[in-house]
This record gives structure tokens, C-alpha cells and sequence, in this order.
């Protein structure tokens, strides 16, 4: 870690990464009790539509932000994004009606949604070495992991001593200060696409997933985080209120433990990939989640606190190493100029997963329980890791022989041998100009 934060541009960006992350933190504590104060009763139904909204924005912006940063410079639109947030938490105190807190809600999300896919696709140019990128991916999750330790005992401590609408004049003051520390980094420029077409821009990021086998399972990956995660981070309140009969002080601990889990595999992500290839680490993350849903099942039948700890413990580590290692993935299978559409495309279709799973867990748990919504999750859990597998076969070739034909750039062919009917030279293969589809090995 001594030799990233070496490097000045990471060092600022982390720090920026950091202090944005503590801020949203506090942004969420502070809108629940937000919501409290405007609905009372209603409160959780506020949150549950504006963690919707937050969903949907994600979704939708994400790709937008993606097609135009090879031609807006990144830091601009981090820094932008910043200040954007800033000023939307600045007003949160002022409003009186819910709606208008759905108004800002959806302002402040469409804004985060631009800064973190550009965080993402900024760090493999500020880190070209792999081992150190695994490194910085790692420190990313663990600030992601603390934070959701950290900024709820932030938060209480402030609380003792200030009003809640003070918390957002913190939130405010971190978002400035991230954008202040992104103001002082040298963010690289993206690389300019060739794709002329806004259109085709807007689609760049879909299509390589399209067209890339490893990330044809990234997709089914996803709703494996997806479908375990929405374990903890919906159920865990009634969980330890109904389940396990426990006070309201008990379930900070349970999602703490959570958190514990994310930032064990953070640390270790960067030793098990140095033995293990990508694929084996994404798939026995897989294994994990379903080691962790099958053992939710018996918690909901046979309640007991051990178990909880350790379902949950799971849950947080199956998460964490498989974000990690699908960063690695994401770089290894993008060209400069298509990788900021990519990462955009991957924090949409991640959210649309979490989108998915979100009200299922909740609907399906309220209304039949939680084993029928658990056993729910678990298959989908399941079959999503069964098609990753299938998608991004053992024995499948990344760098091998293969054709062109005549009509391809002759910059990509120099060091090609004609055949009589093709060109045909070795590469590491990745979906671009040149690669429209995967090709066959010959």
C-alpha cells in the first residue's frame, strides 16, 4: 500500500474516494431521520422509494456518463459531480414537502452515478501495473466496507452534540473537499473512441459485454452479489428484531459483521489472485454465496446468533472478492478508449441486478417469510453461478491465432501473415474496431 499511495495522482483520488464515501455515509443516516421528520410513520416507505429512485438512477446514467468521457475530460466530471452533490445537500434541510425530497434524491444519485463508474474507469490508467491495480481495488473495497462501519458511529457521535440537519453541513463539507483533492490529481484523458455516433457510443460498453465470453458471466456474477447481498442489507433489521428477538442496538453489529467479511476479502483478494486465475476466485466467490444462503435457510428455521454471524460474515466476504476480481476482469477485457463505457456499463447492470433483488427480498420476505424468500434467493444465487461457469468455459483462450480479413486496419496487421485466403496472427483478443465478435481460435 506504501508504494500506491506513492504514486501523487492515486494518492489524491483515494483521498477523494474516501472522504466522498464518509460523506454519503452521513447523507444516509441524516435522510432517514429526514424522513422521520417529514412522515413519521411513513418514513421507511420514503426511504424504500428513494432507495428506488437511487436504483434507477444508477441504471440510467451511468451508460449516459460513459458515452460522453472521451470527450469530457474525467476530472471534470468528478469534480462536477462533487459539487452537484454539495449543493443538493445543502438544500436537503430546507425542504418541507416529500416530494421535493424525491426531487433531490434522484439529483444527488444521477450525480454519484456519474462520479464512481469514472472513479473506476480512471484507475487503470493511474495504475497500469496489475498487481498494484489488484492492490488499489482492494483499498477501494475496503473504504467502501468501512464506511458502512464507520459513518453510522460518525454519525451517533455527532448526533450527541448537533441537530441532524448539521449532518448534511458535513456531508456538504466532504464532497467539497473530494472535489477539491480530484482538482489537485492529474486525471489522465480518456483515450477518444473511434465511434463517431453518440448512439454507438452510448452501446459501446453493452456490446463488449455482448461480445466477451468472461464478461457474459461477469453479468450472471453480478446477480450473485446481487441476490446474497440483498440478504443482508434488507433482512438484517427484522432479522435481528423477529429472528433472534434482539434489540434495535444489535443490528449495527450484525451489518457490521457484514462489513468485516467485505474487508477480509479485500485484504486477501490480492494474495488468493496471485495463485488463483480470475475465473477460479470469481467462481469460488460463487460457492461461498451459496455456502452463505444455504446456512440463511437453517437460521430461518432453527434461529441462532452464531449462525447469523456467520452467514453474514460469508455473505460480505463472497461480495468483496468478487467485485475485486471482476475490476481485474473489466480491465482485461477493454481496450483504453472502450473502458470508461465499460465500466459505466458494468456499475448499470450490477444496480439493475440490486434492482431486482432489492423489492423481491423485501415483498416475498413481508409476505411469506423468510425462508420461502431466502430459498427464492438461493436459487437464483445458484443459477447464476451455474451459468457463469457454463458462460467462461475452463479451457477458454484469451490470447490465441486467429483470422482477419482484408478489409481490417493495417495498423492491427503488421505483424500478420497472409494465409491465401486471411490474415491471421496472435494476440491477447478484446472486442473493438478490429474484433467485432469473439473470434475462433485457428
Amino acid at each position: 500500500m506504501r508504494e500506491l499511495l506513492s504514486n501523487r495522482t492515486y494518492r489524491r483520488l483515494f483521498t477523494a474516494q474516501v472522504i466522498a464515501l464518509v460523506g454519503s455515509g452521513l447523507a444516509t443516516v441524516a435522510l432517514g431521520l429526514l424522513a422521520y421528520d417529514l412522515a413519521g410513520a411513513r418514513a421507511g416507505e420514503v426511504l424504500g422509494t428513494a432507495l428506488a429512485i437511487k436504483m434507477v438512477a444508477y441504471v440510467c446514467v451511468s451508460p449516459l456518463v460513459g458515452a460522453v468521457l472521451d470527450r469530457v475530460p474525467r476530472g471534470v466530471v468528478m469534480v462536477g459531480s462533487d459539487l452537484v452533490r454539495c449543493g443538493v445537500v445543502l438544500l436537503l434541510p430546507w425542504v418541507d414537502a416529500i416530494w421535493q425530497v424525491y426531487v433531490l434524491i434522484a439529483v444527488l444519485q444521477a450525480a454519484s452515478a456519474a462520479f464512481t463508474p469514472t472513479f473506476q474507469s480512471v484507475l487503470p490508467d493511474v495504475i497500469p501495473d496489475e498487481d498494484d491495480y489488484t492492490k488499489a481495488l482492494s483499498a477501494s473495497q475496503v473504504a467502501v466496507a468501512l464506511e458502512n462501519i464507520a459513518s453510522p458511529v460518525i454519525a451517533a457521535a455527532l448526533l450527541l452534540v448537533m441537530n441532524f440537519s448539521v449532518l448534511f453541513v458535513g456531508t456538504a463539507v466532504g464532497f467539497l473537499a473530494s472535489a477539491l483533492f480530484v482538482s489537485a490529481a492529474t486525471v489522465p484523458r480518456a483515450r477518444r473512441s473511434s465511434r463517431v455516433r453518440f448512439s454507438a457510443r452510448l452501446l459501446a460498453g453493452l456490446r463488449v459485454f455482448a461480445g466477451t465470453p468472461r464478461l457474459r458471466a461477469v453479468l450472471a456474477l453480478n446477480m450473485v452479489v446481487a441476490g446474497s447481498g440483498a440478504v443482508t442489507l434488507v433482512s438484517t433489521v427484522n432479522v435481528v428484531r423477529d429472528l433472534l428477538d434482539a434489540t434495535e442496538s444489535h443490528v449495527p453489529l450484525l451489518l457490521a459483521v457484514s462489513g468485516i467479511g467485505t474487508v477480509t476479502a479485500a485484504f486477501g483478494a490480492p494474495l488468493l489472485l496471485r495463485r488463483l486465475r480470475d475465473r477460479r476466485t470469481l467462481l469460488a466467490g460463487a460457492a461461498t454465496a451459496v455456502l452463505a444462503l444455504a446456512g440463511a435457510l437453517v437460521l430461518s428455521t432453527v434461529p441462532s446468533w452464531f449462525l447469523a454471524i456467520w452467514v453474514w460474515l460469508l455473505i460480505g466476504f463472497a461480495g468483496g472478492l468478487i467485485i475485486v476480481t471482476i475490476n481485474r476482469v473489466l480491465r482485461a477485457s477493454s481496450t483504453a478508449s472502450d473502458r470508461p463505457a465499460l465500466f459505466a456499463a458494468q456499475f448499470s447492470l450490477s444496480h439493475l441486478c440490486w434492482l431486482i433483488t432489492y423489492p423481491l427480498t423485501g415483498w416475498v420476505g413481508a409476505t411469506v417469510g423468510f425462508t420461502a424468500a431466502w430459498s427464492l434467493l438461493m436459487g437464483l444465487v445458484l443459477v447464476a453461478g451455474l451459468a457463469a461457469t457454463w458462460l467462461w468455459p475452463a479451457r477458454l483462450l484469451e490470447t490465441f491465432r486467429h483470422q482477419h480479413g482484408a478489409d481490417t486496419d493495417h495498423e492491427h496487421l503488421d505483424d500478420a501473415e497472409w494465409d491465401g485466403a486471411a490474415w491471421v496472427h496472435t494476440h491477447r483478443v478484446q472486442i473493438d474496431g478490429n474484433h467485432t465478435r469473439w473470434p475462433q481460435p485457428v
